[in-house]
């Protein structure tokens, strides 16, 4: 049974009109203006809404589906694409001893004492981006000495690991660009909602480095003591677009101070947006806190997807004239990224082997 509307916490936005692409013919100008206004509403009161009718050929079950497949692998087969694996990989390369933090993309393991009791994949660009902006970016200091190549190519699980895992792979890559194509048509509108044309964020998509993310929540069970399995943050980037399966858990910050939750609804994606859409908003828009309850004895699985600018693109308020500060994407996330339990030195840390049930 699905929550009434009236009790949800943030808006519900029909996505019809982009049925067929943003300004095809069979969507009028005063639907998408509309359509720019809702969703203009909901990112200024609550930071989030609930989208329905998104056009996407891939449905919302299979999607929870491809992060149910991934995880039902071993922990020897996930570790195999992990981020750690990367970054030892890099090190023999170098000819380093020194440990030090994860690679940008693939798999990080759930970690001991944390409360962020989450094991994960980070999927980029299935093309890659351009050899150039390869070079250009590759090696941006983290801290403390370690680098971090926001641009490196994914990592997979090899083809032995799983009879399923080409096809694993060709689906979650084709989920990605059906993601991409989808948070192009909510950055149309939100430039119009802005006063801006529609192409106005245009060059957001440039080398983007956008990141699909697989998340399984393991069950808390027995002794084990954990109130939260992803502590409260505001996401970094532009927008969000989060696949939640039915188990429950995400919980928002209202305007009131108070959690409350965000259930799942049938079919649905929660959008909202992160600290630099607020900052390109001029304060308009609001990135919300948010985080997920633990859910004593029941896993839960989601996938997020980040829209994310190139690393070389500077994000500007839409009021600057070219006067204003910018911030470059690739050193804003940098410094976000040194706190993230999922790029921190997982065996330091503690790894805990997930088998999914």
């Amino acid at each position: 049974m699905s929550t009434p509307s009236s009790l949800l916490p943030f808006p519900t936005i029909d996505l019809s009109p982009l049925s067929d692409g943003y300004g095809s013919r069979s969507s009028s100008s005063s639907e998408l203006k509309d359509l720019a206004h809702s969703l203009a509403a909901a990112l200024s009161r609550e930071g989030f809404a609930y989208l329905l009718h998104a056009p996407l050929r891939i449905a919302h079950d299979d999607l929870i589906q491809l992060a149910r497949d991934f995880f039902a692998l071993s922990h020897e087969e996930k570790m195999a694409a992990s981020k750690q694996q990367r970054q030892k990989q890099k090190k023999i390369q170098k000819k380093k001893e020194k440990e030090g933090r994860a690679g940008y993309r693939g798999y990080f393991p759930a970690q001991r004492g944390a409360d962020n009791f989450k094991e994960g994949f980070d999927v980029g660009p299935p093309e890659g981006v351009s050899s150039s902006l390869r070079q250009q970016s590759a090696g941006r200091n983290l801290g403390g000495g370690e680098e971090m190549d926001l641009t490196e190519a994914n990592i997979w699980p090899p083809p032995s690991s799983n009879q399923g895992s080409s096809a694993l792979r060709r689906n979650i890559e084709e989920a990605y660009r059906e993601l991409q194509t989808l948070s192009t048509q909510l950055l149309s509108l939100v430039a119009v909602s802005l006063g801006k044309e529609p192409g106005f964020f245009a060059h957001y998509l440039e080398d983007s480095v956008s990141t699909l993310r697989l998340l399984h929540y393991p069950a808390v069970t027995g002794e084990q003591r954990q109130e939260l399995s992803c502590t409260e943050h505001t996401d970094s980037g532009i927008l969000t677009l989060l696949h939640q399966d039915g188990t429950g858990g995400l919980e928002v910050l209202s305007p009131e101070g108070e959690w409350v939750a965000a259930p799942y609804v049938p079919g649905s994606i929660v959008l909202n947006i992160g600290d630099l859409m607020a900052k390109v908003s001029g304060g308009r828009f609001k990135a919300t806190m948010h985080r997920v309850r633990a859910e004593a004895g029941r896993e839960r699985y989601s996938v997020p997807f980040f829209f994310e600018p190139g690393v070389e693109c500077e994000v500007r308020c839409v009021d600057d004239e070219g006067e204003g500060e910018g911030v470059v994407y690739g050193e804003h996330v940098l410094r976000k990224m040194k706190a993230w339990v999922e790029f921190q030195d997982a065996e330091k840390m503690g790894v805990v082997e997930v088998e999914a049930v």
